[in-house]
């Protein structure tokens, strides 16, 4: 008896609301880099897209814990001299809060083709419109 393989031909993917309202970032980066890579489906294959489309709703009202809101920085580097840009946490939410998800989650992904492939399922909103109510998307409760 051979051991079942998933390929693009018989992978299910399915679309999944996430409220990020008060969730903490690094546990929510977490939970959605397991959904886009389809490590929480029976068929996962490493080499395989398995995973879910994940739409993130509300990330202006995440959270972090202890003193990250002042502490943590995000670092942009355009790769020419002088190019170097650090933004704090509190000014990336007010600036751009998908971004902060989005950060994350790419950090927490396999880089290579396929990771991003699979990061580019991940559709993160500000607020808690998105319109993506064409693919009928199913609402996952978190905490």
């Amino acid at each position: 008896m051979s051991s079942f393989i998933a390929n693009a031909s018989t992978v299910q993917q399915k679309w999944v609301v996430i409220d990020a309202t008060d969730l903490v970032v690094g546990r929510l980066a977490v939970t959605i880099s397991n959904l886009l890579r389809g490590k929480h489906k029976v068929d996962f294959t490493p080499h395989c897209d398995t995973g879910d489309f994940v739409v993130v709703v509300n990330a202006e009202k995440v959270q972090f814990t202890g003193q990250k809101w002042e502490q943590k920085e995000y670092q942009d580097y355009s790769h020419y001299a002088g190019g170097q840009k650090i933004t704090s946490a509190k000014e990336m939410l007010a600036k751009k809060p998908e971004e902060i998800i989005r950060r994350a989650v790419k950090r927490m992904m396999p880089r290579g083709p396929l990771g991003y492939k699979q990061l580019a399922k991940l559709k993160v909103y500000a607020g808690n419109q998105h319109p993506h109510q064409a693919q009928q998307p199913q609402e996952l409760k978190l905490k």
